[in-house]
């Protein structure tokens, strides 16, 4: 099933990559019309999330919001499915660093980098960063179940030297590349719902207590990484601006969780400037309410 699903699905995904832009979202137009107003895909969770985080804010404005982030959102998944064609010079002209000679000059020092960023914005076109640095490029991510879609990401990483891999594989892998004096930039996106256990971390996110992934802190402090966030913006249709902002080059000094609670503050920046380019349909705060109790 997992082949047939891949022999189906991927000549579409080709079909759409090889669109110019002006066809990329005519046709995003057309499947936010289907998601939206005739499916509703997950529009219940989108609006709960939104009315908790947002609870001063009348129906109206609630729904304003929603539909933004629908629209965002069809044209973030056309964009995707960009990323298989797009050329180097498109991609370069459509993600910008903001502030590249604060990337090189973190660069010059003698730790790989570990980079946290959320679900906001584009966090796909984020690997247009490689252009920005000569360190090599390592993703996090859920190995995905097809092993033929999971091959066909990894592919698309590795054409702009980003290889991808498992949270199980990171430390392994920094210490691989140290040990050859070897220094490397390891993106995380550390703002999704962890499994609940008895020694989660619970912190606040939007003025919500919630279970915390706090993996990339671990790892940033247990190899002594310089740990930074990369604040991502949509500028317009098919363009962002990004920022790379320093949170700490000697992460041991700072207390447990700081490091974890300092990424979420930047990342609700982002949501209270612009919050219909967040992923809402994400279940981020389906386990609130639920910390064990001493």
């Amino acid at each position: 099933m997992h082949l047939l699903a891949y022999i189906i699905v991927y000549p579409l995904l080709w079909i759409i990559s090889i669109q110019p832009f002006r066809i990329l979202y005519f046709i995003s137009d057309m499947v936010f019309v289907l998601v939206y107003h005739i499916i509703g895909y997950r529009k219940k969770v989108v609006t709960e999330n939104l009315k908790l985080v947002f609870p001063e804010k009348s129906e109206k404005d609630i729904l304003a919001i929603r539909k933004k982030f629908y629209k965002h959102m069809c044209d973030m998944f056309l964009e995707m499915a960009k990323t298989m064609t797009i050329s180097r010079k498109a991609l370069q002209k459509r993600f910008i660093l903001k502030n590249p000679e604060a990337f090189k000059e973190i660069e010059k020092g003698d730790k790989s980098i570990l980079l946290m960023f959320g679900h906001y914005a584009s966090w796909e076109w984020v690997l247009e960063l490689q252009n920005q640095t000569s360190l090599p490029g390592f993703g996090v991510y859920k190995k995905l179940n097809n092993k033929y879609f999971d091959r066909l990401v990894r592919n698309i990483r590795a054409k702009y030297n980003t290889t991808l891999i498992t949270t199980k594989e990171t430390v392994s892998t920094i210490n691989h590349n140290e040990a050859k004096g070897l220094k490397s930039v390891i993106a995380f996106l550390s703002d999704q719902s962890p499994r609940l256990s008895k020694d989660v971390y619970w912190g606040e996110f939007m003025g919500i207590e919630v279970p915390c992934f706090t993996g990339a802190e671990r790892i940033a402090k247990k190899l002594d990484l310089t740990i930074a966030f990369l604040k991502v913006n949509k500028v317009k249709r098919g363009y962002y601006e990004s920022e790379f902002i320093l949170l700490s080059e000697n992460p041991k000094e700072f207390p447990d969780y700081e490091l974890t609670d300092m990424f979420l503050r930047e990342v609700e920046k982002q949501i209270y400037e612009a919050p219909e380019y967040y992923f809402w349909t994400h279940k981020r705060f389906k386990h609130r309410n639920k910390k064990p109790t001493k």
